[in-house]
Parts: structure tokens; C-alpha cells; sequence
């Protein structure tokens, strides 16, 4: 899909549709009334019918007749105006969005009116991520389209004045660099194992880094047996596929800046091995590697708006099978840091090839490590698939998450580490083990993961955000994307 801005109103705007926002209080919908009336006197039945009322993400159509270029007039409600926020205009530009796309326009324009004191590049970040969002499918295997999926909007057109042009500009630019971020990351998670495995993955971040100017580094088995990560090569033992270790690297901060490490889990695909998981939704299982697909994806981003920081991401990937030659309960792990770790569920790999990654980001001294996992189910049961669970030692880093967070609504939700948990990962015969048991799933998973770390470090679980049952405004179904706007969002404001 292709953005552009142009000077101009919503009279004299060519596109299929013109998209206006209105407030709900009395005051700024009593105002929009009177001018749009005026303007465009065919809106005069809308307002008149009161079918309309400026409630947040309320569409309605008309036809503008000689009074627009556009042939539709679609007014969409922001709501009270004193609680428009930018993720208002979000959910309300991918509502007017999907209102076109059902009347076969493929070409929106949107009018840009700020409010609430917001800005008009953040405006017009917000509209081109939320409109073109909303337009996202997987469906490059559909032979035959869904009856209705097969519109879609494909150019958008930000209407601005002189004034802000150059701002609003600057603001769709960055939306749309976050947005290739964001539709790479669906198209990783949301692809099949026999698309997505770990060789494929590994040609698919350097592909991204070739596109958008990061360096990508992919190790093979030899080189992983080399470093002793045992965690990697543990999960791995049940797959005839081998596994790989994805370094990237995006330099372009001050020399003497220690970067930040962004982990993304990578298992491909997890059948739980041998303490294997029921049948049933078990496919969602190919996501099981979408903090992998979320770090690719905010580096592609980064790398597109050219953020002058030092940024490293690490995916140690592999799938988690049950075979012969499969690990075991019972089995005892060494990592690439000499710890060790008693098997008590192969269900619990994640966070076994996490610890290796994490180990072997200590060689880059980072300022601050972030990773993200879809690690445990426990998260989804403590807060759902609206929000992520975020533990961790650095009070800094976390802080950037919840100010990221508030402006992207990817929110972050703080569980404790405290020391009491480490009980329920105590082994008798190995430094830890990989399972706590029902109790405290979530944090005695990243409890596991605080024996590997040596630096400032924040754990992302996105069980329940990143792999969602059903649609909604601009998320799809499956794979959401989640991680890579929080994520640019505190690089681009570290």
C-alpha cells in the first residue's frame, strides 16, 4: 500500500473515499455539523437522521455529489474529545478504513485535524499505521479468496496545509517504515513450518537486513556445537533439521555506545516434544517463534528510518520435535555458561535456548538486554491477550516500556521476581530446573532466565499478545506483530 500527502481539503481530494473525523462532545460535533453541512450539503440528511453521533470508531457513508472530488464522504467518531488519544485516531482511521474497503474503494484520502493538543506528524503516523494495519490478511495460499476479503484499500492519502505539510509528511514516513516492521513480522509468525523453519528464518533476516542496511550474521550447527550452547543444541536433538543462531547487527549510533541486545525465541515450531502437547491448537505452534519474528521486524524498522543507535538482535532458533534422539525429562543441560539445568518438561524449551542467547549476548557489554518469548501459557491466563508480561532487573529500561507502551498501547504489565519463587526451579541434581510447575508459571520461567544474565536485563513474555483468537481494529487473527512498535517506539525516543 502507498501513502503520500498532499496540500489541499476535503473538497477538492481525488481519491474513492474522503475520510473526516468528528468528536462526540456537543461543542466540536455541533461545530463539524454546521461546516460540513455547509460544505457538503448532502451530509445534511446524516446529521438530521442523528444516525450519527462522533462515538469512537462509529463510521457512516455518504455521497458528497458535486460538492467533492471524492465520490464518498466517510465520517468516523473519535469520541469525547478530551480523551482523544493517537490510539483513537488509530482504531478510527482502520475503522473508516475497513468501511471503504467493504465499498470496493481502493483509494482513501484522510483529512488531518489535530486535537486534544496532539501533533500532526504523530496524527499521521498513527492514521498510516492504523489504516494500513487494518488491510493485512495472510492469504498468499488461498487459491480462491474469502466472499468479501478480496477488497482492500491499497493508497491512502493524507490531506494537510501548508503549514503542516512538512510535519505530516514526516509522520506518515515513519509510519510506514513501522508498518513494513510490523506486516514482516505477521508474515514470519503467521507462515507455516514448511515455509518458516529455522534455515528459512535465517534467509529470511538476511533478506530484511539486505533490504534495510543491517548486518546478518547466520551460525550454523558446527559453530553452536563450537560455543557449548547446550540449551540450543538440547531442544534441537529431536529434529532432523538443524539449528541456527541469527546474529544482526545495526551499528549506526556513536562509536563508544554500548548497544542494546534485543532475544526473540525462534522455535519454529513446538510440539512440545516429548512431554508433547494435545492435538488441539497445536497449529498456533508455528508462532511459537514470533519474539524471533518480532525482533526481525524492529530491526528492518529501525534500519529503514536510519535511528542513529547501536542495536544488536540475537534468534536462536530450532524446532522442539519428539523423536529417538530427543531430549527427555530427566536429562541435564549445560549451557554455553557452564550452568546446568535439570529437564523436568521438553514442553519448557523456550526458555532453554533463550539462556544460551542470553549468555552470548554478554560478548557485545550491552547497555540493557530485552527479549521477547511467546514463553509461557501462564502469561495468557494472568492477563489475556491485551497484555504483556514484563519482568526484569532493570528499572530503566522498564520505565521506557511503560512511557513506549502508553503512546503504542502494546502494554506492558509488571510481574515480581522475587527471590521466594526460585523455590519452585530448585533441582536436586542440577543448578536449576526448566520447570516451576503450575504456580507462578510466568515468573519462574524468567526466573530460569535471570541465572544467564550479567547485565541489565527486561524479559517481554508475549504468549498471550503476540498469537490472537480473533481480529480486532487493526490486529488480525494469528500473528499479531506485537514488540515491534513498542519497541520503536523506545529506540526512537531512548
Amino acid at each position: 500500500m502507498s501513502v503520500s500527502c498532499i496540500v489541499g481539503n476535503r473538497r477538492s481530494a481525488k481519491a474513492d473515499a474522503i475520510v473526516v473525523f468528528v468528536a462526540e462532545d456537543e461543542k466540536h460535533f455541533k461545530a463539524a455539523e454546521k461546516t460540513l453541512t455547509s460544505e457538503i450539503p448532502h451530509l445534511t440528511p446524516v446529521f438530521e437522521s442523528k444516525d450519527f453521533t462522533g462515538k469512537a470508531n462509529q463510521t457512516i457513508l455518504a455521497y458528497g455529489g458535486s460538492a467533492t472530488a471524492a465520490q464518498r464522504v466517510i465520517l468516523v467518531g473519535l469520541g469525547e474529545s478530551s480523551g482523544v488519544t493517537l490510539e483513537k485516531f488509530r482504531r478510527a482511521a482502520a475503522a473508516a478504513t475497513k468501511r471503504a474497503a467493504a465499498c470496493n474503494c481502493s483509494h482513501v484520502a484522510f483529512e488531518i485535524a489535530t486535537i486534544n493538543g496532539i501533533d500532526s506528524a504523530s496524527i499521521a503516523q498513527a492514521i498510516t499505521e492504523g489504516s494500513i494495519l487494518s488491510q493485512y490478511r495472510f492469504d498468499k495460499y488461498k487459491t480462491i479468496k474469502d466472499e468479501g476479503n478480496g477488497n482492500m484499500v491499497k493508497k491512502v492519502t493524507l490531506i494537510t496545509d501548508k503549514a503542516h505539510q512538512k510535519a505530516v509528511t514526516k509522520g506518515a514516513g515513519i509510519g510506514e517504515s513501522i508498518v513494513d516492521g510490523v506486516t514482516l513480522a505477521r508474515d514470519l509468525a503467521n507462515a507455516p513450518n514448511n515455509e518458516i523453519y529455522p534455515e528459512t528464518l535465517a534467509k529470511r533476516a538476511q533478506e530484511a537486513g539486505r533490504k534495510a542496511g543491517f548486518k546478518t550474521t547466520v551460525l550454523d550447527k558446527k559453530k553452536i556445537e563450537e560455543l557449548k550452547m547446550g540449551g540450543l543444541l538440547g531442544v534441537n536433538a529431536g529434529s532432523v533439521r538443524p539449528p541456527v543462531f541469527i546474529v544482526m547487527e545495526y551499528m549506526k549510533g556513536p562509536k563508544n555506545e554500548k548497544p542494546l541486545v534485543l532475544v526473540g525465541k525462534g522455535i519454529t515450531f513446538d510440539t512440545g516434544g516429548i512431554s508433547i502437547k494435545p492435538g488441539a491448537g497445536m497449529s498456533d505452534m508455528k508462532s511459537d517463534m514470533h519474539g524471533a519474528a518480532s525482533v526481525i521486524g524492529t530491526m528492518y524498522t529501525i534500519a529503514k528510518l536510519g535511528l542513529k543507535r547501536n542495536v544488536v538482535a540475537l534468534v536462536p532458533s530450532t524446532e522442539n520435535m519428539p523423536s529417538g534422539t530427543a531430549y527427555v525429562p530427566g536429562d541435564i543441560l549445560t549451557f554455553m555458561n557452564g550452568k546446568t539445568a535439570e529437564i523436568d518438561n521438553t514442553d519448557a524449551e523456550g526458555r532453554l535456548v533463550l539462556a544460551d542467547a542470553l549468555c552470548y549476548a554478554d560478548r557485545f557489554k550491552p547497555s540493557a538486554v530485552i527479549d521477547l518469548a511467546t514463553l509461557t501459557g501462564a502469561i495468557a491466563v494472568a492477563l489475556g491477550t491485551v497484555t504483556t508480561g514484563m519482568m526484569g532487573t532493570d528499572e530503566k529500561t522498564k520505565n521506557r516500556l511503560r512511557v513506549a507502551a502508553e503512546k503504542t498501547n502494546e502494554y506492558v504489565c509488571e510481574l515480581p521476581l522475587y527471590d521466594e519463587y526460585n523455590e519452585l526451579i530448585h533441582s536436586d541434581y542440577a543448578d536449576i530446573k526448566n520447570s516451576g510447575g503450575r504456580y507462578a508459571g510466568s515468573i519462574t520461567a524468567a526466573l530460569f532466565l535471570k541465572h544467564f544474565v550479567s547485565y541489565p536485563w527486561v524479559h517481554l513474555d508475549i504468549a498471550g499478545t503476540g498469537i490472537q483468537p480473533k481480529a480486532s481494529h487493526y490486529t488480525p487473527k494469528g500473528g499479531s506483530g506485537v514488540g515491534v512498535r513498542l519497541l520503536t517506539e523506545m529506540l526512537r525516543h531512548w
